[in-house]
């Protein structure tokens, strides 16, 4: 009897589905190079030197305060999550180094789209592109993707956004940079 209900066990395992794989374990992004942490430190304060010299044509637009927009349309932000804080960035600078690129190719971008077409800023997007040579992963140049073309009318708003969200970054960009310059 014993050789029977083996037989019937065997078979019955054989009917069973196959155990589920198993997970592929989660690996950390592959760190990125360490970069020219002096050089990004150069560029970032020669970009909030230019951003402070760039004016509004419209001055009333300077003492504006604005509503902000649905957060699904806010171009990339440092977020606490992003570990550019001083204790993060010594142990591993890849998440904060990803969020800077992220947000130098959008707002690379928004510089040479159609909102800056009567102000063109060719200085800020120099200087915009020798910083994201130096924290992008890879030689070759990231691809733009420009906005959608704006209204006649919405450009000097949206300009306006732009610069005024570009200051904000750049400040918390510049103390990343003092940080790993040391």
């Amino acid at each position: 009897m014993a050789p029977l209900r083996r037989l019937c066990l065997c078979l019955l395992l054989a009917l069973l589905p196959p155990p589920p794989a198993a997970p592929a374990p989660v690996t950390a992004p592959a760190p990125l190079r360490r970069p020219d942490w002096a050089a990004c430190r150069v560029l970032s304060r020669e970009l909030s030197r230019l951003l402070g010299a760039a004016r509004e044509p419209l001055p009333v637009l300077e003492g504006l305060q604005l509503l902000e927009e649905e957060p699904q349309n806010w171009p990339p932000r440092i977020r606490c999550s992003d570990a550019c804080d001083p204790l993060s960035l010594e142990s591993n600078h890849t998440l904060c180094l990803q969020r800077i690129r992220q947000a130098l190719q959008h707002y690379r971008d928004l510089l040479g789209s159609d909102i800056f077409r009567e102000q063109p800023q060719p200085q800020l997007e120099s200087t915009m592109e020798q910083l994201l040579r130096l924290v992008q992963d890879g030689p070759g140049r990231p691809p733009r993707h420009l906005p959608a073309p704006a209204e006649l009318w919405q450009r000097p708003l949206q300009r306006h956004l732009a610069l005024k969200r570009l200051r904000s970054f750049s400040a918390l960009m510049g103390r990343v940079f003092n940080h790993g310059a040391r």
